[in-house]
């Protein structure tokens, strides 16, 4: 994830998934701005450009340089004001507390962090940057999207032994070879499993659009269609009674 190669060729190889547009219009929908916001793992910065340009602050955390270095040179051309930080999402400490009025982790972002307690933290830090009230979108990729397909339904089998044996690795997926990359994984949610870990940081979950590979919602048995969920998530505001 950190090829020079990968970087600069991966809007090439995304390039018309409408995917890109349901994330952009899912945000503008629930983070009322302009305001604050950081895109956790913000890759090439395709959340960042159409945000600045609408007239918000926004800083773009990723892991990757090579990934940074993209985003910053599209940001000059588009002649975007965005500000970068390269950081682990597990570990946010050079960012304030409740200093964002909205926080992102899109394209399945969540899903190449590996472990359950590392997603937790990468949530839980969501929250803590989040101000009262600020609102954090999720968009992660649909483990029953692998009912439909013979490969996918011996993988779900493979599955659920190992959530009956308690493996840790349970929901991991090896990836197809993806713009010369083979052997990436990826953890697939389940919806609850997915709301679940939002309630466990304490976030108020307002809004699931189920998205097929279309960037539209299946129309019927959406929980087993649905390539992924969009997920808008509120931290809950400062209780004033509790105010000293």
């Amino acid at each position: 994830m950190h090829s020079t190669a990968l970087a600069r060729g991966y809007d090439a190889g995304l390039l018309g998934s409408a995917l890109f547009e349901a994330d952009e219009a899912f945000v503008l929908q629930h983070c009322p701005g302009p305001g604050r916001l950081v895109d956790l793992g913000c890759g090439t910065g395709r959340m960042l450009i159409p945000l600045a340009r609408r007239g918000w602050w926004v800083l773009g955390v990723d892991l990757s340089p090579e990934m940074l270095a993209v985003a910053r040179d599209k940001a000059r051309d588009a002649a975007a004001e965005v500000s970068l930080l390269r950081a682990n999402l597990v570990d946010l400490k050079s960012i304030a507390s409740s200093s964002f009025d909205h926080a992102t982790c899109l394209f399945s972002t969540l899903g190449m962090v590996m472990g359950h307690a590392a997603r937790r933290r990468v949530v839980g830090e969501a929250a803590r940057v989040l101000r009262p009230g600020g609102r954090f979108i999720l968009h992660v990729h649909n483990r029953w999207f692998h009912l439909w397909d013979a490969p996918g339904r011996r993988w779900l089998r493979r599955d659920l032994w190992r959530r009956l044996r308690g493996d840790p690795s349970a929901g991991d997926s090896t990836m197809p070879t993806h713009q010369g990359i083979a052997g990436l994984t990826l953890h697939l949610f389940g919806r609850s499993e997915a709301l679940a870990l939002l309630a466990e940081a304490g976030f108020r979950v307002i809004a699931v659009q189920p998205v097929g590979i279309d960037g539209t919602g299946p129309r019927w048995f959406a929980n087993g269609r649905a390539y992924g969920f969009l997920i808008a998530a509120e931290k809950p505001p400062s209780d004033p009674s509790r105010q000293e």
